[in-house]
């Protein structure tokens, strides 16, 4: 069994109590600094303090010190040996050190995976952390972090993936649209901070290849006919989720043939274009640190996490 230490560390041109005030708003809706909606979510069980119980992804931690505006650590849940604590400390002169430090035990096949998967997101997540600090308390980042191509395909393969769900009840549009559906199903994926809340920004799902018939409050309706089929598309946005559901219809003998192929591909094919959108809508959105001070410098086509440095 090892042990693991790795230290971040970066001088901020601010006061420690505007830096510490920004660490003391981890995993609170408006967190403007947590990497999100590029990463997993920072969430607990409670407000940041000592007792709370949560972490980002499959990473589960709890808070077991807090002071605040200097100091937070976080233990790891069993099977988990270790912590990683972020500190401010005044420099003078109007500016600030801030560091991470994680320390834990590794053995069996963890040794293996630190230093070629779970390292490089670490750094990188840490980093990130950083950038949102400068931007949020000093204005602008300088140089932030740029992914290497190994980070974005660890990125791309630990993207989660959609659930299979229920026609949602506030499906409304794609209810009324096609009388005895013969099929329909669901996949859903969770909206984190900064991804759109706007349905027309999702219709990206379907390649734009198919026009909208319908809209009301957060529910998008799509003509998906093809091959004789009646068929649907529906996205519905809510304050936590983004749902794709599909109604299919098919009356003839050429419809029924077509659809009896294309059934057996169509679920995979709806979950791997919501995830893909879904990524791509996340890399896109506007830094933490920019969503908190009303600045929005991102564009759906030009990523900055691709193109800074």
């Amino acid at each position: 069994m090892g042990v693991v230490r790795n230290e971040h560390e970066r001088v901020v041109e601010a006061p420690a109590e505007a830096v510490g005030a920004l660490l003391d708003r981890l995993s609170a809706e408006d967190d403007p600094v947590f990497p999100v909606p590029a990463w997993a979510p920072m969430t607990f069980d409670r407000p940041l303090g000592v007792g709370a119980t949560g972490g980002h992804g499959p990473i589960r931690y709890s808070v077991t010190a807090h002071e605040r505006g200097r100091r937070i650590r976080f233990a790891f849940t069993p099977p988990g040996d270790g912590f990683h604590e972020v500190t401010v400390e005044p420099r003078g002169g109007g500016r600030c050190l801030v560091r991470h430090v994680l320390e834990m035990r590794q053995s069996g096949v963890d040794r293996l995976l630190w230093p070629t998967a779970v390292r490089p997101v670490h750094d990188t997540m840490v980093e990130e952390l950083f950038d949102n600090i400068e931007r949020a308390a000093a204005g602008g980042c300088a140089r932030p972090v740029r992914w290497s191509p190994r980070l974005r395909l660890l990125n791309r393969l630990w993207w989660p993936r959609p659930e299979t769900v229920e026609v949602p009840a506030e499906a409304r549009l794609l209810r009324a649209s096609v009388e005895r559906p013969g099929y329909r199903d669901a996949y859903r994926m969770e909206l984190r901070a900064g991804l759109p809340r706007d349905p027309a920004a999702w219709t990206g799902v379907l390649r734009d290849a198919f026009p909208v018939i319908a809209r009301e409050d957060g529910e998008l309706l799509m003509d998906v006919d093809t091959a004789g089929l009646t068929a649907r598309a529906s996205i519905l946005v809510d304050e936590r989720h983004v749902t794709l559901s599909t109604a299919v219809r098919a009356d003839a003998v050429r419809s029924r043939l077509y659809w009896g192929v294309v059934k057996r591909v169509h679920p995979f094919m709806a979950r791997m274009m919501l995830r893909r959108v879904h990524r791509r809508l996340a890399l896109a959105a506007p830094h933490a640190a920019d969503r908190a001070t009303g600045s929005d410098r991102s564009t759906v086509s030009a990523p900055s996490h691709f193109v800074s440095g």
